[in-house]
């Protein structure tokens, strides 16, 4: 997810007009995406990338057109209370958190994403997220929607990647360290494995 360096995803009236990535962080996430395998979603961010699918003006470059066609076909679990449908390659949940969790990762041996900060914390909380991947912004913003949800023990974890973009947008990938009684249950390797980002 895109957060800024007081730790928000969006800014103390709902904007993130600050995270709209320059062409070298949006070639980054078009190949972060064509790597998923499914897409687990809350209703706020479910609504904001469907411009996706539905705004034939976005495909006005090859790169934005190439995005769109990966986005459509991405199979998307929208995790809502007051939607009745969703559109595209989109189902709503009907399970729990981690039943759909569990659900997708049977479908795929590809990584799943969870984004939207209300799903991606309560995933944290329950344990279901192996990695966070975030871009960190270079501007404070003073409160808003926090990046990560209040937990009431340490989550230990690893840096296991950074990069800079030329618009000084960080990226850094941790990965969850597991107790030693967990480490027989998860593998180094990424592939498969929940993760919180946007």
């Amino acid at each position: 997810m895109s957060v800024s360096v007081d730790g928000f995803i969006a800014d103390r009236e709902g904007g993130f007009g600050w995270t709209v990535p320059d062409e070298g962080l949006f070639r980054f996430h078009l190949a972060r995406v064509r790597e998923l395998g499914c897409h687990l979603c809350g209703r706020k961010l479910y609504e904001t990338m469907l411009v996706w699918e539905t705004d034939p003006s976005l495909r006005d470059t090859e790169l934005h057109a190439a995005f769109a066609d990966v986005w459509c076909a991405l199979p998307k679990v929208v995790f809502s209370r007051t939607l009745n449908s969703v559109q595209g390659n989109a189902r709503l949940a009907e399970a729990s958190v981690p039943e759909e969790v569990a659900a997708a990762l049977a479908a795929t041996d590809k990584d799943i994403e969870i984004g939207g900060a209300g799903l991606a914390a309560t995933a944290i909380k329950l344990g279901l997220v192996d990695e966070l991947r975030m871009f960190r912004n270079p501007i404070v913003v003073g409160g808003g929607t926090p990046f990560l949800p209040p937990v009431t023990e340490d989550v230990p974890l690893e840096l296991i990647e950074t990069r800079t973009f030329g618009s000084r947008v960080i990226y850094e990938r941790y990965r969850r360290i597991l107790a030693d009684t967990d480490s027989t249950s998860s593998s180094p390797d990424p592939q498969g494995v929940p993760r919180a980002d946007q």
